[in-house]
């Protein structure tokens, strides 16, 4: 593959890792708003387990897309390191790569400890 085509597929595998952050914490950010306005006063059981499977749903489906759109962007830095004579953009996306790792596993863990926060207010 040649220099352009790299760059274009790391745009795309960025763009798909931002855009996997939507739904989850719009979502996120609606219960806590909710919970913190309606505190006990919620809804009922079926209401709760609704938005906990919602936001659960939402989470592995983000989760799964950054997981994959970050592999794919690390498999793209690889093929962008046997480049001969890369650019310094190119250069600099090699270098910075590893923070990929951050979107494979900080984030969903980050996600994990927030949705046992909500559960717990949810239900406890």
């Amino acid at each position: 593959m040649n220099e352009k085509d790299l760059l274009g597929l790391w745009s795309g595998a960025r763009l798909h890792i931002i855009v996997a952050q939507f739904a989850p914490t719009f979502l996120l950010t609606v219960v806590i708003t909710a919970l913190s306005l309606g505190g006990d006063e919620f809804g009922s059981l079926p209401t709760k387990v609704a938005a906990a499977g919602v936001l659960l749903a939402s989470g592995i489906l983000g989760a799964v897309a950054q997981y994959t759109s970050a592999s794919e962007a690390q498999a793209i830095a690889l093929e962008m390191r046997s480049l001969s004579d890369p650019s310094l953009v190119i250069k600099q996306i090699i270098s910075t790569a590893w923070w990929t790792l951050i979107v494979k596993y900080v984030t969903p863990a980050i996600f994990t400890l927030i949705y046992a926060a909500i559960l717990w207010q949810l239900f406890l």
